[in-house]
């Protein structure tokens, strides 16, 4: 069986703690390599490396450090295969949507390029009589990130790349279920230039977060997870004085209003909703039609698309439509949620409880689910599934769909579907989440835009990527400059008598 490492100060480094965890292969449920988790000392020698490698890597100029970005992106289209098969291996994602996980973090890197412009101060000549003043952004430290399982090429990157480009070293600890692709993107960026130790990979679990969040080195931590996590996260990395900034949980809502084009709603969800197995934070869990006769139709539109999702291992082709959850733990939590959806009294219209894959039975594989008649009160709209189950809530009007999203306790995405201009417009208004799609479901904003939720989805003021991770990952210091001014004795240039 591989043992997977940690990879601290430029090299690949056997975990000294003692303790693992296991790498499955989601598709046939079995352990394909085991990963070591870092004791409390493991990170402090990741810090003290990162400590010494920063300085140097902070006085780069940052033209230089967009180069290293600028070659990175290049590494990363000439291994997308080979990391996307990795990433499939271990979280159970089709091929394509991996490559999707890659290219939307390599977009961010692109973004980065542009770090000598997105790092410029200010300067005001003549502040007062033969007073400047003039303001630089200068990088923190060492930084460090800790990163979900659904996204382990593309968050790692939303992170790493703008808190590198600033100038800082960074300590990533991501996920132990599928932590292979962060060690390969590590080994790029050196491969690219960065100088060892800048950016180093240290696998664990809450020990080794804990250790993250305490260590007085550390100045910054970010995180993407769960939203318990995420509040116990920034609780303590803001009582410790870091700089933090979380995203937590998600439920999101896509309004359907009765003139929507019936066919794009549902092709739409379908997307949105069982998409890499519902794996995403920003899922379509809760499709909401405005009055009976809009849902009776999108009903009848699911249905029969639903009932034709192909279902199996990345191996399988690129027309599988998504592929297993990551965990047997994560499989059996779904399918209590869907058993809480019945017992609660929504109307499971399709149940794909007995799905079973010939020759991957024992594989954490779901099958897609759609609920009708849900109500608020109902456990499968409180929580987040993270699983392919679709949720219908029936609205009698705009006005009671639109409250529904904006009550619950989760703000990340939502969406509305409509060819009502009116409507769009003062749902984007009115709205109190923080990404909004119209005719869009799933409204991830471009590199250059910023990522981010409102409520119990977020917790911080800045959010991820674009001009928000500069300002995260870099403290402004302003000078105040005053010279003696007058007219100053030059050079002699007469010939002087000899006293």
């Amino acid at each position: 069986m591989q043992e997977l490492t940690h990879y601290i100060g430029g090299e690949h480094v056997k975990g000294t703690s003692g303790r693992f965890a296991d790498v499955y292969n989601p598709a046939t449920g079995e352990v394909q390599a085991k990963v070591p988790l870092a004791s409390t000392d493991e990170i402090a020698k990741a810090v003290e490396i990162a400590a010494k490698a920063q300085p140097a890597w902070a006085a780069t100029n940052p033209q230089r450090r967009a180069r290293v970005m600028m070659a990175f992106v290049g590494l990363l289209n000439r291994d997308m295969d080979k990391l996307a098969e990795a990433l499939s291996r271990e979280h159970g994602k089709t091929l394509p949507d991996a490559k999707g996980d890659v290219q939307r973090g390599l977009e961010v890197v692109e973004y980065c390029i542009g770090a000598p412009e997105l790092l410029k101060g200010e300067y005001t000549d003549s502040a007062g009589p033969g007073i400047d003043m003039y303001s630089m952004k200068q990088p923190l430290g060492v930084t460090a990130g800790i990163t979900p399982f659904n996204f382990p090429a593309m968050i790692p990157m939303w992170m790493f790349a703008p808190a590198l480009a600033c100038g800082n070293a960074f300590i990533l600890k991501p996920s132990e279920r599928d932590p292979s692709v962060p060690l390969m993107l590590a080994e790029l960026m050196e491969e690219a230039g960065l100088p060892r130790g800048v950016l180093q990979v240290v696998n664990g679990d809450k020990e080794a977060v804990d250790a993250l969040l305490h260590h007085p080195v550390i100045q910054s931590i970010g995180f993407v997870g769960s939203t318990p996590i995420a509040e116990y996260i920034y609780g303590t990395g803001c009582a410790n004085g870091k700089r933090v900034q979380c995203f937590g949980g998600a439920k999101n809502h896509m309004i359907i209003m009765p003139d929507a084009d019936m066919d794009q709603a549902a092709d739409a969800l379908i997307g949105a909703g069982y998409g890499a197995a519902g794996e995403r934070c920003m899922a379509i869990s809760v499709a909401v039609p405005v009055g009976d006769e809009t849902a009776d139709r999108l009903i009848e539109k699911l249905v029969p698309r639903i009932e034709k999702l192909k279902v199996g291992p990345y191996t399988a082709g690129d027309d599988v439509d998504y592929g297993p959850v990551v965990t047997a733990a994560a499989k059996q939590n779904i399918l209590g949620l869907i058993q809480s959806g019945v017992d609660q009294g929504a109307e499971l219209v399709v149940d794909g409880r007995d799905f079973s894959l010939q020759g991957y039975e024992d594989g954490f594989f779901v099958g897609p689910h759609l609920f009708d008649r849900v109500t608020p009160d109902m456990d499968i709209y409180k929580k987040e599934i993270f699983g392919p189950v679709l949720s219908t809530v029936r609205a009698g009007s705009y006005e009671e769909a639109i409250k529904l999203a904006m009550d619950h306790e989760y703000g990340n995405g939502t969406a509305i579907f409509t060819r009502d201009g009116d409507a769009a417009r003062d749902f984007a208004n009115r709205i109190n989440i923080g990404m909004v799609g119209i005719n869009v479901p799933i409204p991830v904003p471009l590199a250059y835009h910023t990522f981010g939720g409102w409520k119990k989805s977020v917790f911080g003021d800045l959010n991820q990527h674009g001009p928000d991770a500069f300002k995260f990952y870099t403290r402004t210091k302003t000078v105040t400059s005053r010279w003696p001014s007058g007219i100053k004795e030059g050079g002699e240039f007469n010939f002087k008598a000899m006293d």
